[in-house]
């Protein structure tokens, strides 16, 4: 049985701004830098085997902050791991989108990845991580659209996965055929300031 545990990229202007992130290879702001140290502080109390990353900056700068304090390189930049691929509306904000587009902007082609193929792309991830790495403890940074997406397909379950919180942690089982919350969600490493 494997263990993964997956960690949101600490905030960046862009989650502040409410603007679309998708693939834009934008970085963490002051507070994100300083919430993956506190992640990071948190996950250098246990060993690791695996350690995985998107490959997308504010991924990898919340990875290289955590692999500094825990002692361990990122084995693997993965571009599976990348937030939805949001086509045309990337870095835009929702008035931005009304502005160029229209009210009915959402009704057009923008170009997006759909969700049926972000949830696939997430569950492959975890099916091969789990085969790969069997009876290994996981560590995944990724993004929290598609981390959401994932949870939802992988435990049939769409109560899961809403809005998870920057740098927050999420721990699953994974036996080949089904998966489990071992935690979900946490951020006890956060102060109430974030």
């Amino acid at each position: 049985m494997t263990t993964i545990t997956f960690v949101r990229h600490g905030i960046t202007d862009h989650n502040v701004e409410k603007r679309a992130q998708g693939h834009t290879q934008n970085p963490l702001n002051e507070t994100g830098r300083a919430q993956a140290a506190l992640v990071a502080k948190r996950l250098s109390e246990e060993q690791w085997d695996v350690f995985i990353s998107s490959d997308l900056r504010r991924a990898r700068e919340t990875a290289e902050i955590i692999s500094a304090a825990i002692g361990k390189p990122v084995d693997v930049f993965d571009e599976r791991l990348r937030e939805m691929d949001r086509g045309k509306i990337a870095d835009t904000t929702q008035e931005e989108r009304v502005a160029r587009w229209g009210e009915n902007w959402a009704e057009l082609d923008m170009g997006q990845e759909t969700h049926e193929s972000m949830r696939a792309r997430g569950v492959d991830f975890v099916r091969d991580i789990a085969s790969r790495y069997a009876d290994r403890k996981v560590l995944v940074v990724t993004h929290g659209y598609f981390l959401g997406q994932t949870f939802k397909e992988l435990m049939k379950d769409e109560s899961t996965g809403d809005e998870l919180r920057n740098t927050s942690v999420t721990t699953i089982i994974h036996n080949g055929e089904k998966s489990e919350y071992l935690l979900y969600d946490c951020v006890k490493h956060l102060s109430d300031n974030f």
